[in-house]
Parts: C-alpha cells; sequence; structure tokens
C-alpha cells in the first residue's frame, strides 16, 4: 500500500454546518494567519442540512454584520406565532403563546441555503472548505491526542475490493480538530468514546424530526405565520410535536418531531407525520399542493446535563456535536454559531490548545441558557399533562429550581412487547402524497453507490431473528423514515435486509436500536441526501 497523501493546517473542523462554519469564518477574522480547513460529506454545503428552521439573528448580526443587505435566499421575518393542542378532529389555541416560544425579531430560514450562503463569505477570507469529503476516522500522535482525520477512500466495492476508479483518502492533519458533525456524528460518538468524554454527564437523549418543504396554490401562504402542536396524532405518552412554517414564493416549511424517548415499540414517527398532515386544520392547506424537498434529520435535545466535556487533547466539540440545542425554544442555530464564535476566540486568545475550552463554554450564556430550561423536556417523560405544567414552572422560576431532573439513554427506554399494550391511535386514511417511506426517500434525493460497503453495521445479525423479534418486533422497521430496515424472507429464510441506498443519515437506527447493536458508519464521500432548502 502506497503512502497516503497529507495535508497539514492548523485547524481542521468537521462538518460545515452553522457551528463549523462560524467558527471558521469567526477564526479568520479574528486571525487572518491561521490556515483553516473544513471538510463536508455532503456532495455540496447545505446538502445534508435539514431543520426547521426559526433563527435568532443576533449571532449573525456579529458575524456578518451587513448580511441584511443581502440575506440568504429563503428569509423570511417571523410575524405571527401560534400553539395549538390538537385532538384528531378539532383544535384548541393557547390563548398565550410560551414565553420560549414567541419570534418577534426571529427569522424563518432553510438552514442549508444558510449555510451554503455563508461558505464563500468564509472562503474569501481564506478557508479551504471541501465539501464531498467524509472523515472515517480520527488520527492520533504518540501521546495519543487527535492529531487530525483519515478521509475515507473512495471506490471501494461491497466486498472490499478496489474498482477501477480507486482512491485512497488522504490524512488531513492539524495541531487542532473541531468537531462540529452535528447530532451523533460519527466521528464525535468515538471521540466521547475514546476519551471518556461523557464521564461526568448523563445520558445524551434526541428526537426525529421528518420536515418536507411544499409549493402550495397562490394566496394560501402568510409569510412569516409560525404555527406550533402538540397533541393528536400522538398519545399523552409520547413526547412530540410539529411546526409550520409560512415561507414567501407560496411555499411552506413543514414538519414532525418525535422524542426518541418514546416507550411504544410499535410507535412510528414517519406514519405519525403523515396523520398529522391529515387534520382538519393542515390538510385544507395542503391540498393541491406538491412536495418539494423532504428530509429526515436527529436532534439532540439533552441539554444542559447531557453535555459532554468539551474539550480532548488537539480536539474541541461545538454545536450539537456538544449538544446545545435549547428544546423549549425549539432552537439551536443561534448556540451553534455563538460556539462556534467562542472557540474561535479562545483559539485566537490562548493558540491551538485546546485546554480551557471546556470551562469556557460552561462560563458562556450559551450553557446559562440552557441550564434555565434543564429540566423543561425531561419533565415530559411523564406524559404530556405533567409536561405542561413542569414547563409552566421552570419557566416562571427561569430553572432556579434546587433539582435537576434525570434522563437515561433513549434506547433504554423502550419497552417490550409484552411490557407495553399499544394505544388505539385512532388513525386516519391517508392522501396527500407521499404515499409510503419510500416516496419520502425520492423528495430527500439521496444517493449512494449500491456497490460500496454498507454503511450500517450491525454486530450481531442472529438478535434481529430471535431476541428483537420476540421482545420488541424488530422496530428498526418502524422508527428509520427511509425503509432501511426491513425483515424478509419466512422460517428458516428470514433475514434482516439493509437498503444502505435509502439511508437519509438521519442517525435514528444508532440512536434508538434497543440492543446498541447498529452502528452507523460514513459512507463514501458524497453520499446521501441532497437536500433543497431545507
Amino acid at each position: 500500500m502506497s503512502e497516503r497523501e497529507c495535508m497539514e493546517y492548523d485547524v481542521v473542523v468537521v462538518g460545515a454546518g452553522p457551528a463549523g462554519l462560524a467558527l471558521a469564518l469567526r477564526l479568520k477574522q479574528l486571525d487572518p494567519e491561521r490556515s483553516v480547513c473544513v471538510i463536508e460529506k455532503g456532495s455540496v454545503v447545505g446538502a445534508h442540512i435539514l431543520s426547521g428552521a426559526v433563527i435568532e439573528p443576533q449571532p449573525l448580526d456579529e458575524l456578518v454584520p451587513d448580511w441584511r443587505e443581502q440575506p440568504p435566499p429563503i428569509c423570511v421575518p417571523a410575524a405571527e406565532d401560534e400553539f395549538w393542542l390538537l385532538t384528531k378532529n378539532r383544535g384548541f389555541r393557547f390563548p398565550v403563546v410560551p414565553p420560549q416560544m414567541r419570534n418577534h425579531g426571529n427569522f424563518i430560514v432553510s438552514l442549508g441555503a444558510l449555510c451554503a450562503w455563508l461558505a464563500p463569505k468564509a472562503e474569501a477570507l481564506g478557508v479551504e472548505i471541501y465539501p464531498g469529503f467524509a472523515a472515517a476516522e480520527l488520527l492520533h500522535g504518540e501521546d495519543g491526542a487527535v492529531a487530525g482525520v483519515r478521509i475515507g477512500d473512495m471506490g471501494v466495492a461491497k466486498d472490499g475490493s478496489h474498482k477501477p476508479g480507486y482512491t485512497q483518502g488522504i490524512d488531513i492533519k492539524a495541531r487542532l480538530t473541531v468537531l462540529a458533525e452535528g447530532a451523533r456524528g460519527h466521528l464525535t460518538k468515538r471521540a466521547i468514546r475514546t476519551f471518556g468524554l461523557d464521564a461526568g454527564s448523563q445520558p445524551q437523549s434526541y428526537s426525529i424530526g421528518i420536515k418536507e418543504l411544499w409549493q402550495l396554490p397562490s394566496g394560501r401562504v402568510r409569510p412569516g405565520r409560525i404555527v406550533h402542536t402538540i397533541g393528536w396524532p400522538a398519545d399523552s405518552r409520547t413526547y412530540a410535536g410539529s411546526f409550520l412554517y409560512h415561507l414567501d414564493g407560496d411555499r411552506v416549511a413543514l414538519g414532525y418531531v418525535s422524542g426518541l424517548d418514546y416507550q411504544d415499540p410499535n410507535y412510528p414517527p414517519w406514519e405519525a407525520f403523515q396523520q398529522w398532515k391529515h387534520h382538519p386544520m393542515v390538510r385544507p392547506l395542503l391540498e393541491g399542493g406538491s412536495i418539494l424537498s423532504a428530509g429526515a434529520r436527529a436532534i439532540v435535545t439533552g441539554g444542559w446535563q447531557s453535555l459532554p466535556r468539551v474539550e480532548m487533547p488537539g480536539a474541541m466539540l461545538v454545536g450539537d456535536a456538544a449538544g446545545l440545542l435549547n428544546v423549549p425554544k425549539i432552537k439551536g442555530t443561534h448556540q451553534a454559531m455563538r460556539s462556534g464564535m467562542l472557540a474561535a476566540e479562545h483559539i485566537a486568545e490562548n493558540g491551538l490548545d485546546s485546554r480551557g475550552w471546556d470551562a469556557r463554554l460552561r462560563a458562556s450564556p450559551v450553557m446559562a441558557e440552557l441550564r434555565k430550561v434543564r429540566n423543561i423536556k425531561p419533565g415530559f417523560k411523564k406524559g404530556l399533562w405533567l409536561g405542561l405544567l413542569n414547563s409552566a414552572w421552570e419557566t416562571v422560576v427561569a430553572g432556579a429550581s434546587p433539582w435537576t431532573l434525570k434522563v437515561r439513554a433513549d434506547h433504554a427506554s423502550l419497552r417490550r412487547l409484552d411490557e407495553q399494550a399499544t394505544p388505539e391511535r385512532d388513525w386516519v386514511e391517508r392522501s396527500l402524497p407521499p404515499r409510503d417511506r419510500l416516496a419520502g426517500v425520492y423528495f430527500a434525493a439521496t444517493e449512494h453507490d449500491e456497490d460500496q460497503p454498507v454503511h450500517l453495521r450491525v454486530a450481531d445479525t442472529s438478535i434481529c431473528l430471535t431476541r428483537c423479534t420476540e421482545e420488541y418486533g424488530n422496530p428498526c422497521t418502524r422508527f428509520c423514515p427511509a425503509a432501511v430496515y426491513e425483515m424478509v424472507g419466512e422460517g428458516s429464510e428470514r433475514r434482516l435486509q439493509i437498503n444502505a441506498a435509502n439511508c437519509v443519515h438521519c442517525k435514528t437506527c444508532d440512536i434508538k436500536d434497543p440492543y446498541q447493536i447498529i452502528d452507523w458508519v460514513t459512507p463514501e464521500g458524497g453520499s446521501g441526501p441532497n437536500y433543497q432548502n431545507l
């Protein structure tokens, strides 16, 4: 094997999301001589980015002061907020919108388009950005410190042989590596385990957000209208809710978020979203419209008590790699950008040394914001109504409760079939597109070479055929929004089929699998979804 090609930088950032781009851009503003490289596994910047998204503009005001003169392609000022409780056939509007969900002064954006808009601004200052480069593993020095990343090989066949177009991945060495991969990042997960970064924190928890962008007939959209709902189609024991954001150009962004701490092994997040679209409040808006784009992504929701240590020798965590989303606000972009900018300031002041970053982040407004709301999401583990009461209390006291509610890992919350009676869902017949999950995959424009190693590794498939079938009824066939997992065949021919080409990189399987035998690893660079304005 020939020696790998190597590139060297002062700083390498893994992930061209809001945290990674904010760090790179801010660091170049503060220290133009630093060499900074950003690598992104998506085919282009923004291809793998999915969020609601309503953003608080303050970090963007600091990073790009004149951004309002030439805003991102989708940028609609928030105009009105609504918060609804749904039953199967009715909706009840709350007379008061919870303070954390009020959006005066905020903007509805496409986070993917925002990142694509930020990238050339960073490049103009000398940041080198390489989309289509999937970081497959961390590099370590002789002392064990992180020393950069290795890009995955290209042109490897499913059986491990080299195809005619094989290209060996290069090593990108750096004096400081920044992991900005978002929720449940491939390298972040391994770094947390290798360095024991979660030793002093509670388990991280997640939700899955499934989103669609629709084009509607003229006259239905009220740009700037922001609607959130709770209740139907989820039962009162399942943490779930929707968003509906009115954009310009007769478009709406809509989606459904299900907490991955749900207990019922038969709960299907994608089908719950499709049911919600058929509620009498929503269906008339969508009828006659068409889907432009769709996708899914894990959302990190553990908050203050689940924050791992964010520094390790040679590397640091920022953004949702650290878990900085504010759940009651349903916002993480401002936190991600703040953390990236703060990390850049730390680097500019202290050199290429990760030491002190953990203390600095914990002492910052980023963490102060999370501490105030630390008990709100865990309160919903007791059900919708107690969760709402607890939310009201925690809002009144601004997080001053003398306790911190505990959370546990999402995969441990799933109950066995003999322990959990599936509630009567009382769901309705569906007529709006997409007709099934495979049709949804089409709108994600996901692409994987069929002849490449499967990037969804199951450590012991015999568990799927025996224990998982008996205890949980193979929930991977339901919690995956892209129909990646199928149980096919009968009797002795029964087996797990992994349709890896469908994968939209949401990471739900890696998180919710009750046996933790599914390991999501990076496929070939440039593979995966190609989201448009999500």
